[in-house]
């Protein structure tokens, strides 16, 4: 007996019907938006990850040596592929470009709650459009999944800032900063205690009465204040497009969902200004549901011309745990429409009417184990199959069938030529 191996998860099929549901709403919503699906590789040069974050990236992938030489890794995140796509059909594709894909990702890490080392995720991102509109749209997106899913503003927030606002008050100290160690430190300062996280300010290059002072200035979110401290223009232009993306997200419905929260500043470096995270409102999800920002640097550090960039993902690990603590995960059961059901030698009518009802769009199981009567209606229960046809000898010898429904018992002999007819969706109501 083999056993599954850690950070890897079977999904039967009742959980699956739940997480396909999810994801036809996240893909749905998408493409009402106009964002058009792409499909990308499992595997990718590791240099991808190597050149930009150094070799010790190399301990959370998923990588090795191909038959051909080449230092490859399974693909950890999305973001740095639809980059090199975006680069090599560059000059061909229209702008702005709108993709999304959903996709396994794999990343050899710690496993927790919502994170495993094989994890799904749908990308949502739009490339050539620096307008606050094109981030006030992933915004929009993720709002209408979210609600699409039967969440309320009571249930998430997003919480917003923009990487410019922190990086600009940052430089705004007269002194020796590192600036992305000192942002990769608030975007911790949630996950550890409010001493960690001033050492780790201090060890950014912040004194520690200046780390003090940040932490205040930060946590406060006042715009005006950070703006007086401050006195730069990168931090005027930066709470400008900030607020520029949030009037506009107010036009697109999105507004009532986003708090201005300057502790939110996403680990990754390559965001470069507007960033957010999708937190549970109640706080019982204990990380975030999921996140995004923009990223406009990123296209030319893969060597096209540059192109402004803003998107989202949110994973499958973490939205199932929001949903399930809102009440509106769906159901993990498998449903089927109908049940032909067959008695004796009744294989080409039973055949024929199966034919007909797939036609019309409907899930459709028939006897193909040479079961009983009483084995077929009990795999039909076990299906949750909604209407049960049985086409037996007897009936068929009277030009019928019976059509039982499984939620009542009751059921009714139709003629044989009726059934399905030119009816969509026939049910015992529509004989008895």
């Amino acid at each position: 007996m083999y056993d599954r191996i850690k950070g890897f998860r079977d999904f039967y099929p009742g959980e699956m019907a739940a997480r396909r549901a999810t994801i036809d709403v996240l893909e749905d919503t998408a493409r009402e938006y106009g964002f058009r699906e792409i499909g990308t590789p499992a595997v990718e040069r590791a240099e991808m990850w190597t050149d930009k974050s150094g070799d010790d990236i190399v301990d959370e992938l998923y990588s090795f040596e191909d038959q051909g030489g080449r230092h490859v890794t399974l693909t950890p995140e999305l973001t740095p592929t639809v980059a090199r796509m975006v680069v090599a059909k560059q000059q061909e594709l229209s702008k702005p470009i709108k993709w999304f894909s959903t996709r396994p990702f794999w990343r050899y890490e710690q496993v927790q709650q919502g994170r495993q080392r094989e994890f799904y995720q749908t990308n949502v991102d739009i490339f050539g459009s620096a307008e606050p509109e094109a981030d006030a749209e992933i915004l929009a997106w993720a709002a209408d999944a979210l609600t699409g899913l039967g969440l309320t503003g009571d249930h998430f927030e997003f919480r917003i800032s923009h990487r410019d606002i922190l990086g600009g008050v940052l430089e705004s100290y007269d002194a020796e900063i590192d600036t992305e160690a000192a942002i990769r430190a608030v975007d911790k300062s949630d996950k550890i205690s409010r001493t960690e996280y001033h050492d780790l300010l201090v060890g950014a290059g912040l004194s520690a009465d200046q780390a003090a002072e940040f932490d205040d200035l930060i946590a406060g979110g006042d715009l005006e204040e950070v703006k007086s401290f401050a006195d730069t223009e990168r931090v005027d232009a930066a709470v400008e497009n900030l607020q520029n993306v949030l009037a506009a997200a107010e036009d697109f419905g999105a507004r009532e969902y986003c708090t201005i929260s300057l502790e939110t500043a996403r680990g990754l470096d390559y965001y470069t200004g507007v960033v957010f995270e999708c937190f549970d409102s109640a706080g019982e999800v204990s990380r975030s549901i999921f996140g995004g920002g923009r990223y406009d640097d990123l296209i030319e550090g893969f060597g096209g011309q540059p192109t402004p960039a803003v998107g989202v993902a949110p994973g499958h690990a973490t939205l199932p745990l929001l949903l399930q603590r809102a009440g509106v995960w769906p159901d993990e059961e498998v449903s089927t429409d109908y049940y032909v059901l067959q008695i004796g030698d009744t294989r080409t009518e039973a055949a024929r009417i199966s034919r007909n009802l797939r036609e019309r769009g409907h899930v459709v199981e028939t006897d193909i184990a040479g079961r009983s009567f009483g084995a077929q209606l009990n795999y039909a229960d076990s299906i949750n199959a909604e209407t049960v046809v049985i086409a037996g000898e007897q009936d068929l010898a009277n030009d019928e069938v019976t059509i039982k429904d499984m939620d009542s018992g009751d059921q009714v002999q139709v003629p044989v030529d009726e059934f399905p007819g030119d009816l969509e969706r026939p049910t015992l109501e529509d004989f008895a």
